[in-house]
């Protein structure tokens, strides 16, 4: 009889102490989220020239790292050198009638001023000035427009970056506008990480995060919340018919559950991890960390 309760005593016990653990590590799931559908991104700032012509030289390869300024391509300068000397020619002959017209306009107001010329005269003299005037701010306008086009045919890296899909050879004819390859911006790596509806109450702005990327176990990153979003793609199509809110897929369609937002986390530099747009994350929450950083209420000093 005491052999039988006591296994039954040591049933119950082993029972209940897995349940109070599943409790337990669900409780710490809530409270502590964590996810792994998370995916580096950074901006992409696509390359594309404000000219168009031939390219003469090309001063990257592809995945090549780069700084601000660096030279990527060049575009045969000699067309628009030669709009650049046509401008300044007419900016020469705008000056020259503009001289002509203020000296006129200088000997009909002594004539005029006199009674030896008619007002027409007067009148006409104003008006050919201020035609003169406009003439030559039209002038200089298109030979700053021409100066800006030929400062156009050095397409340079405008953020420091990493330079991908790079397909483009001297003597390809590039078009003004059409991208023709993508700087990945070095200091704009962030992780979007999405959790569940159920876990957003216990993420703020300002909690620290473990980062940890696939393939890189060993070495975890610190990163911060910096923003929670505020929507995502409705699939019925009852919103954004625009297509601009970033779309969530559900992983299983026959139960409900609840939906998924992103959760955009800054990392902290980190020279020794490379990163690429797209590679796997899991991130785990952790608002001890953040709290235990911030000074008590006593010790902030007051204004």
């Amino acid at each position: 009889m005491m052999r039988h309760l006591f296994n039954f005593m040591l049933t119950l016990a082993i029972v209940a102490g897995a349940a109070y653990a599943a409790w337990s590590l669900y409780q710490r799931y809530i409270s502590n989220p964590w996810t792994r559908d998370c995916q580096i991104r950074a901006n992409v700032v696509g390359i594309a020239p404000r000219i168009s012509g031939p390219v003469i030289q090309v001063g990257v390869k592809d995945n090549q790292e780069v700084k601000l300024n660096d030279l990527l391509f060049e575009i045969d300068p000699a067309d628009y050198k030669a709009q650049v000397q046509i401008a300044q020619g007419q900016v020469l002959n705008a000056d020259a009638n503009l001289k002509q017209r203020e000296q006129e306009m200088a000997r009909q107001t002594d004539l005029f001023q006199r009674h030896v010329s008619a007002v027409q005269d007067y009148q006409n003299a104003q008006d050919n000035l201020t035609a003169a005037q406009a003439q030559a701010e039209t002038a200089r306008a298109n030979l700053q427009l021409a100066q800006l086009n030929l400062s156009y045919t050095r397409i340079t890296a405008p953020v420091n970056g990493y330079v991908t899909n790079m397909n483009i050879s001297p003597g390809t004819y590039v078009s003004a506008g059409k991208q023709l390859t993508a700087l990945v911006d070095t200091s704009s790596f962030w992780v979007a990480a999405y959790f569940k509806e159920t876990q957003l109450p216990f993420i703020k702005v300002g909690e620290k995060a473990k980062v940890i990327i696939m393939g890189h176990r060993d070495h975890p990153i610190t990163g911060e919340v910096r923003s929670i979003g505020w929507g995502i793609f409705v699939q019925d199509g009852s919103s954004d018919p625009s297509g601009l809110l970033p779309a969530v897929s559900q992983t299983v369609d026959w139960v409900r559950l609840p939906q998924r937002f992103p959760v955009r986390i800054q990392l902290a530099p980190d020279p020794g991890l490379p990163l690429r747009i797209g590679q796997t994350v899991s991130v785990a929450m952790r608002p001890n960390a953040a709290t235990a950083q911030a000074p008590p209420a006593e010790t902030v000093a007051r204004p």
